[in-house]
């Protein structure tokens, strides 16, 4: 389904724009074979082959207006992940939990055994099964189905939400940590405090054209227990550019569209990449997954004319710097990391590379420079802001 290249994102999203209006608007929940009326870009967005910022200017060049739906579906990505950044405890928080969820596993046999049988989609309840198995062959979900099958999750099934997201993050080729974590919170209550999302089979069936009617779903949702939430910090701004500083640049599977930084005016003396893709998950993470990025850092590098360059992981970082040093970069320069695997693996880079005089500089895009900063409350308030 998804070819990992800039350009088969692009071929993706010119296809989809003359639907982007009206027609996304009326059909935009259906969850059909072939997922005919959504734009599924979402794994290039996820890996930034091509931008949030893109896909807004170019559906508002097609619809001035009418698109306002699917418009704001693109801004939640935006949002959640400003809203990620300016709690990046959550992500720790979640991480712990995921831990704590597969504790549980090893000691409760029958927890263990529900969350097998809920991952191979052998629970029995119709439509659920179908989008366990639909997620691990293909990588993806209707935005739909994730959230109905999330609430079966949590409340019907009574499993940990971590360990439901947790699967998600390993199998979704767009597996994303700000998004993926904080909809599942959503759907428990977690988010916005004490809005839960009850899966109930008549919208499964009416958006579904009736493939699918439940029986046995949970008939409430009370919310998951609430710790309170860390007041937000400051909205990062990301380093000053110097592209007259000699660079290393270091690609991070959250930003493959690389070529801003040469607008900047830098002219790397080399390219590395720093994938942590393991990191997803303390489990093993989806073949598919590993496919697409590895594909996309392929890309990525083509497009740049650097394809014999190095690979390194969040254990090589000793051997990046000195790749570095042989090139004699006075500086490593690369987009902003989100909170996550690729985020916690710069932490860890930056002060060996200060130690080493050797500065890593983490560019900020415009985009979210100037969204971010709104994402304190809910996404409504933030949409009044960046979309007017």
């Amino acid at each position: 389904m998804f070819t990992p290249t800039r350009n088969a994102g692009l071929d993706r999203l010119t296809a989809f724009l003359p639907r982007a209006g009206r027609d996304y608007a009326a059909l935009r929940n259906l969850d059909l074979p072939g997922h005919p009326h959504v734009s599924a870009l979402s794994p290039w967005l996820r890996h930034r082959l091509v931008t949030e910022a893109e896909v807004i200017d170019a559906t508002l060049r097609v619809h001035p207006t009418g698109a306002e739906k699917f418009l704001a579906e693109v801004w939640w990505r935006t949002y959640w992940k400003g809203w990620l950044e300016l709690r990046p405890g959550i992500w720790a928080s979640y991480r712990q939990g995921v831990q704590a969820a597969l504790n549980r596993l090893a000691v409760e046999p029958g927890l263990a055994a529900r969350a097998e049988a809920a991952m191979l989609g052998e629970t029995g309840i119709d439509g659920f099964d179908h989008w366990a198995q639909e997620l691990v062959a293909t990588g993806y979900l209707h935005n739909h189905a994730r959230m109905w099958f999330a609430s079966i999750w949590i409340f019907t099934l009574r499993l940990p939400w971590e360990l439901g997201a947790d699967f998600f993050l390993r199998h979704l080729i767009d597996g994303d940590p700000a998004s993926n974590t904080l909809s599942w919170r959503w759907v428990g209550g977690l988010h916005t405090p004490g809005k839960t999302y009850l899966a109930t089979a008549e919208n499964i069936a009416r958006n579904t054209n009736g493939r699918f009617r439940p029986e046995g779903l949970a008939t409430e949702a009370p919310a998951l227990p609430l710790a309170p939430l860390p007041a937000p910090r400051p909205a990062p701004t990301g380093d000053a550019p110097a592209p007259d500083i000699p660079a290393l640049l270091l690609l991070t599977e959250e930003d493959l569209s690389p070529e801003f930084l040469l607008d900047l005016g830098y002219r790397p003396r080399a390219v590395a990449v720093l994938g942590d893709v393991a990191g997803r998950s303390p489990r093993q993470v989806a073949a598919p997954v590993q496919a697409f990025t590895e594909g996309a850092f392929s890309d990525a590098l083509s497009r740049l004319d650097a394809t014999d360059a190095p690979r390194f992981g969040p254990a090589d970082l000793t051997a990046l710097l000195d790749f570095a040093e042989g090139a004699a970069a006075g500086q490593i320069v690369t987009p902003w990391a989100p909170v996550g695997p690729a985020a916690c693996a710069l932490n860890a880079l930056e002060p060996l590379a200060t130690a080493r005089g050797i500065p890593l500089a983490r560019i900020l895009r415009d985009h979210d420079r100037r969204a971010w900063p709104h994402a304190t409350h809910g996404f409504f308030r933030f949409r009044e802001v960046v979309m007017g």
